[in-house]
Formats: C-alpha cells, structure tokens, sequence
C-alpha cells in the first residue's frame, strides 16, 4: 500500500489535495513502484532557501527538493519501500504558476510529480535524461488534462 504523507509548513491552504494525491498514486502506479513510502513537506521561500543552502551550497530559493534515500541501493524489505522526502515551495510555485500562465494545481501537480520521478533516480543532467524525465511528467499531467497554455509553449 502506499503511504504518502503531506506536511503543509505554511499558512497556505492548499486546495484540491485529492487530486494530487490521485496524480501521485497514479504516478507510483505508472512507474510500477511496490509499496512506496514518501514524505511531501509544503514550505515557504525562506525555509527553502535554508534547505538549498544547507544541502546544495546554493544560497536562493527554489521550487523543489528531493531527497532520495536510494541513492543507487533501494532501501526495501517486504513490507516496506522508504524513498525519501520531497520539498515544495508553495511560494516559488504560485510565482511560476503565474509566470507560465497557468492554475497553481498544475505547477504543484508538475512539481509533485518532478520530485517523485527524482525520488526513483530519474535526473535531468543530461539531455537524454532531460528529455526521458521531462516527457513522463509531461504524459502524467496530459492524462489528468493538466497541459501546458500557449505562453509555455512559445505559441
């Protein structure tokens, strides 16, 4: 069974939580992953950039991190499959929500499911990798017609 657990560290109440979570449970199942266990923490700008300075040497905010507890060996047994923690910033992804026109419920939707595929060691620093990780977040949202506007796609 999958346990996913959501900590809002925010005053911000975040609307339509059932759909996400429908989005992550689909996503788990897409991937195929057993019996996943995963934290999604909600913070603001300021408790990201702590976390971004801390981890990653980078002194700015940002709108996801993911901290994944398999680094190269999966941590299960039979009854478990601990894979990590993810970090939003709720503030980082109402700007970009604004920013790329459109619904805060896609960027929190893309952001969810970008930190999970991180969780699974999917990365981005190649362009295949790039291209491989991108494209499963971009037919995740596309089944739950969460797409993209026109602004996004340079139309």
């Amino acid at each position: 069974m999958n346990k996913i657990e959501f900590i809002n560290k925010t005053l911000f109440k975040i609307k339509d939580l059932k759909l996400l979570k429908e989005i992550l449970n689909y996503t788990i199942s897409k991937e195929k992953v057993k019996d996943p266990i995963f934290s999604v923490v909600f913070v603001n700008n300021h408790k990201i950039k702590k976390i971004n300075k801390k981890y990653r040497g980078i002194n700015k905010s940002t709108d996801v991190i993911t901290f994944a507890f398999l680094d190269d060996q999966t941590y299960v047994n039979e009854s478990y499959n601990l894979l990590g923690e993810i970090y939003i910033s709720l503030n980082q992804a109402k700007k970009q929500a604004k920013k790329y026109g459109h619904s805060l419920q896609r960027e929190l939707a893309f952001l969810l499911i970008h930190g999970f595929l991180h969780l699974l060691q999917y990365d981005h620093q190649s362009k295949e990798e790039e291209n491989i990780m991108f494209q499963k977040q971009e037919d995740i949202l596309n089944e739950f017609r969460l797409t993209r506007t026109k602004k996004e796609n340079g139309n």
